[in-house]
């Protein structure tokens, strides 16, 4: 049975949030280098270093906070294709979180992108998470 690392990283996110914790610690994969680059393009968390242990490799996120409020701009973080049953979509069915407000991130041939750049680049894939 394998690892699910985007799981991972949604939920250690989520945890962490909840704990009121500013750094989130997750093991480094490809995937979870480019899911943490796009939610600090976005404007979910404020800053994504890698720090390396021996041989293995971490990747350290840390959680962006409103400014009054000790809420994350992270609200919700939705696993959709899962290791058992995977979800895919053309670039005209990606769905809209919160009438797009929300981001979906997909695993498509071009690398790991939003559905906004999906759409633009006329590209479909794997629905990996919904974020909002």
């Amino acid at each position: 049975m394998g690892n699910d690392t985007i799981a991972n990283l949604i939920t250690s996110i989520r945890n962490a949030d909840m704990a009121e914790k500013g750094t989130v610690r997750v093991t480094a994969t490809n995937i979870t280098r480019n899911i943490g680059r796009i939610l600090l393009r976005e404007g979910f968390i404020e800053d994504v270093r890698e720090h390396q242990e021996g041989q293995k490799s971490f990747f350290i996120s840390t959680s962006k906070y409103r400014r009054r409020k000790k809420r994350t701009y992270i609200t919700t973080s939705k696993r959709i294709s899962k290791p058992g049953l995977r979800i895919y979509s053309n670039y005209r069915e990606i769905p809209k979180v919160l009438g797009g407000m929300g981001i979906v991130i997909l695993s498509t041939s071009q690398g790991i992108l939003t559905d906004r750049e999906a759409r633009q680049k006329k590209i479909g894939g794997e629905i990996l998470c919904y974020v909002w």
